[in-house]
């Protein structure tokens, strides 16, 4: 390892832990939810299972809940969690009888029908509804009296890497910013009797270490060169009888775990691996379309910029920044005392109106960060998000002659003065300003937060209670501090290729961040790839040769992932250019299509005679069935070392040579910060100080 020895970086994750448990808040959670002053004792959570298998391209998720009524009446049990971050709901299985049903997706509206009229009518029904970006609604009914009933969720996600870091998070603080549920509804986060998490990591390229931050006592195996495996188990299970599900639960003294915190895990590669083109394909022997999944990873050539720069912090202090603030602050100062003596800050904070802290923009000196930071330490969060002030206020003064960074960091809605997307997209339309926000808590609104990220070409980071503010900040310096690509475009020649999107919103690419692109092709054969963009107002082109091929049956997958990436296009698009029947119905019929729970969509199970009587074909049945046979079947495979390298042949990132084999140049990695903690990877790798100091101070603060 760069920075410390193996056994030393294993030794300190007990210290990492505790700071960030004393500087972490109490939030909503995930859970069941009741109304309050409810006559019925509460449905309970009596086992909670998460398997999750993450691979070189994406992460499937699986989700196995039983619930328990331990009243003598027939309830309904209605779990709510947040939405996680670009996940794709594929699957919903409802147990009637003891046998697992799948569900079908349909129209939202259609899918609420049909579970209400089953409802009335005392039949078992179950439906998954989005709440937006906020979360995902399960209802179940009948949770009978005194029984249990089971339910299973899986839901796929994208993965990436930046300078060499890997992140999943299994989302479980709600964020309480949705004050019209809270105030009606009560969330039951308790775990009865067993919790387990359960995580698969198979990589082709070599890594050097995982850690969960909050989790320290999670169990870590290398099972070989290419598998890693993660067990987090609480909890004893009362061997439920799988088939009848109704066996009562004898009694316990102790819940097996409160589902009020994030589950974040990392993972870093090695150094020096080679800068890629890696694709993974999906096409049945009998159709004539194919669905690719590419993923650009550039090398190390984006040169630094020397020259000073302006950082304008703008910060969250609304009411739901309660407990946060104090790691936000200290984040703040680890980051200002990382800015060069050339570069000049400003911070604006803001709740229901702006508040700017420092008059005008400051060197960085320790003399300014030391007072800005004593001013910011007085706040005390409150108030609503007048998210448009604050921005407004932070743009007001800018200098036209140096590069200027809006760090903007916060966890709620805009739900004050100005709220319309297109106000905020035209703000910063009109400014030359690169946004960079951190969006904390699972209930932010990421749809607007992205959207002014890509008009501003910029990059937005979702931040955990359980990450690392201070990394990702000194992650957002390093992408500063480097030259970016902007303006880019993929081109593909050879073959016939359509619908071609990336789930990125921006067009521009930052030191160590990944590309990826999903795209349908119709022959097989060799093709032509080509990145170009501009460096500094100079243009770069890349280019290699890939081979498409005819047939690829172990990432079925990939078919929704892209039709994810295409909605979440199709709705970017409707949302800033103006509401669009044909884009709406675009966005339906995709959705449907390929079995996606959005927000023009639910999916809802009844038993089968009742498919057959509403005339729902079993579509998504047979996808799950397919997809669930190349898991497995991938799960048997042996992995080999970088097997979904495309571009080795042709390496797309070429060092530069002047004679001998062409060789990829090797992937960005982290220069050596201003305190002189040494190169290597970020984020939380290179802040193990920082936290252990972290610690010291909030235990120096809470024994005053």
């Amino acid at each position: 390892m760069n920075i410390i020895s193996k056994n030393r970086f294993y030794s300190l994750l007990a210290l990492i832990g505790l700071s960030t448990i004393l500087i972490t808040s109490t939030s909503e959670a995930a859970g069941l939810l009741k109304p309050q002053n409810s006559a019925y004792s509460a449905l309970t959570i009596k086992e909670h299972h998460v398997n999750v298998v993450i691979e070189d391209m994406y992460a499937t998720t699986t989700v196995e809940q039983i619930f328990s009524n331990p009243n003598s009446t027939d309830l309904e049990a209605i779990y709510s969690f947040p939405v996680p971050e670009k996940a794709v709901v594929g699957e919903f299985s409802y147990w009637i009888d003891g046998v697992p049903v799948t569900g079908e997706v349909v129209e939202k509206q259609q899918a609420r029908q049909i579970y209400e009229s089953e409802k009335q009518q005392g039949r078992e029904a179950a439906i998954v509804e989005k709440d937006q970006y906020k979360t995902f609604d399960i209802s179940v009914f009948p949770v009978k009296a005194q029984q249990d009933v089971r339910v299973k969720l899986v839901y796929l996600q994208n993965t990436q890497t930046d300078t060499g870091i890997g992140r999943y998070v299994y989302p479980l603080e709600d964020g309480g910013v949705d004050e019209a549920k809270l105030s009606f509804w009560q969330r039951d986060e308790i775990v009865d009797d067993l919790f387990t998490f359960n995580v698969k990591l198979r990589t082709s390229y070599p890594l050097d270490g995982l850690r969960l931050p909050k989790h320290p006592n999670a169990l870590i195996h290398q099972l070989n060169d290419h598998s890693w495996s993660v067990n987090l188990n609480k909890g004893q299970s009362n061997q439920i009888d799988e088939d009848t599900l109704h066996t009562p639960s004898p009694a316990i003294n102790t819940h097996a775990a409160t589902l009020d915190q994030d589950i974040v895990l990392y993972w870093r590669h090695q150094q020096d691996l080679p800068a890629s083109v890696d694709m993974i394909t999906y096409k049945q022997a009998d159709s004539s379309k194919g669905t690719y999944k590419l993923t650009l990873t550039p090398g190390s050539d984006l040169p630094e910029m020397q020259q000073g720069k302006d950082w304008i912090f703008v910060l969250d202090i609304s009411g739901s920044m309660q407990g946060k603030f104090s790691a936000l602050t200290e984040g703040v100062r680890q980051g200002l005392e990382q800015l060069s003596t050339q570069d000049r800050f400003r911070v604006v904070l803001f709740n229901n109106r702006a508040h700017p802290i420092t008059k005008g923009l400051l060197p960085a000196t320790k003399n300014e960060i030391n007072k800005t930071i004593q001013q910011i330490q007085q706040i005390q969060p409150s108030h609503g998000t007048n998210l448009y002030a604050g921005l407004d206020t932070a743009v007001s003064q800018l200098d036209s002659d140096r590069t200027t960074a809006l760090i903007l960091v916060t966890d709620g809605v805009a739900n004050v003065g100005h709220t319309q997307k297109e106000q905020f997209l035209n703000l910063l339309n009109n400014k030359d300003v690169r946004l960079f926000t951190f969006i904390m808590g699972n209930s932010a609104n990421r749809p607007l937060l992205e959207e002014m990220v890509r008009v501003s070409h910029g990059f937005a980071t979702s931040v955990s209670n359980s990450d690392d503010i201070i990394g990702q900040l000194m992650l957002t310096k390093e992408k500063m501090n480097h030259a970016a690509l902007r303006d880019i475009n993929v081109e593909i020649k050879g073959v016939r290729n359509r619908e071609m999107v990336s789930p990125r919103l921006a067009n521009t690419l930052y030191h160590g961040q990944q590309l990826t692109l999903f795209g349908h092709y119709y022959e097989p054969g060799d093709a032509e790839i080509t990145l170009t963009g501009y460096i500094n107002g100079q243009k770069k082109t890349y280019s290699s040769r890939i081979e498409f091929p005819d047939h690829a049956s172990l990432h079925p997958e990939l078919e929704r992932l892209w039709a994810f990436a295409t909605i979440e296009k199709l709705k970017a698009e409707n949302e800033y250019l103006g509401s669009d029947n044909d884009t709406q119905q675009a966005i339906l019929d995709t959705a449907i299509e390929y079995g996606l729970v959005t927000d023009y969509t639910s999916m809802v199970v009844v038993r089968e005679e009742v498919f057959k009587a509403l005339n729902i074909d079993r579509n998504n049945q047979k996808r799950i069935e397919r997809e669930s046979v190349a898991r497995q079947t991938r799960e048997k495979t042996q992995i080999s070392a970088q097997q979904h390298r495309a571009d080795s042949k042709q390496p797309m990132f070429p060092q530069k040579s002047t004679n001998g084999p062409v060789k990829p140049q090797p992937r960005a990695t982290i220069t050596p910060s201003r305190s002189g903690s040494g190169s290597g990877a970020v984020s939380p790798w290179l802040v193990f100080a920082i936290a252990i100091s972290i610690a010291f101070v909030q235990l120096r603060r809470v024994r005053l």
